[in-house]
């Protein structure tokens, strides 16, 4: 007998009316503030990862201009050995001839150096734009997320 009369209530609920549209738009407020709170989640994490990135990319440009810088100190030290030997030895001595291929070889590495340098510019510049994209969707997120908030106070009260 109970389980009828329980069957019953249970099947007065089952069919209770549509939700009203106040119900609607709570419940849609709410999935908003969720959909909007991962979001920001998403691009804070997505920001921070930037920021690691521009960490990294400065300490990679600070070591490669200090290649560059110690290249150029090699290859001044090698002119004024060459200049020495030249005077010294003459124009084609084996010593000069050394000097030259020195020189020749701090050169290479210190252009080499200064493309490193320009890449590592470039990939700054690049994380920076990035993380700032990041930090203008996180403020857009913050917005949407006070407005969701309000919303759902405004619906909840009735107004």
């Amino acid at each position: 007998m109970f389980g009828v009369a329980g069957f019953l209530v249970g099947g007065a609920y089952a069919q209770s009316p549509d939700p009203t549209p106040q119900q609607q738009d709570i419940h849609g407020d709410k999935k908003d503030i969720r959909q909007d709170k991962q979001d920001l989640a998403k691009d804070r994490g997505d920001r921070n990862a930037d920021q690691r990135d521009i960490n990294q990319d400065r300490r990679d440009l600070t070591k490669d201009r200090v290649d560059r810088n110690q290249d150029q100190r090699d290859i001044n030290k090698d002119k004024r050995d060459l200049r020495k030997d030249d005077a010294k030895y003459g124009v084609n001595s084996a010593q000069a001839q050394a000097d030259r291929k020195d020189l020749h070889a701090d050169r290479v590495d210190r252009n080499q150096d200064q493309r490193d340098v320009n890449k590592d510019k470039r990939d700054l510049t690049a994380d920076h734009k990035d993380r700032n994209q990041d930090q203008r969707d996180i403020n857009r997120d913050k917005r949407d997320l006070h407005k969701d908030r309000r919303d759902l106070r405004k619906d909840r009260k009735g107004n």
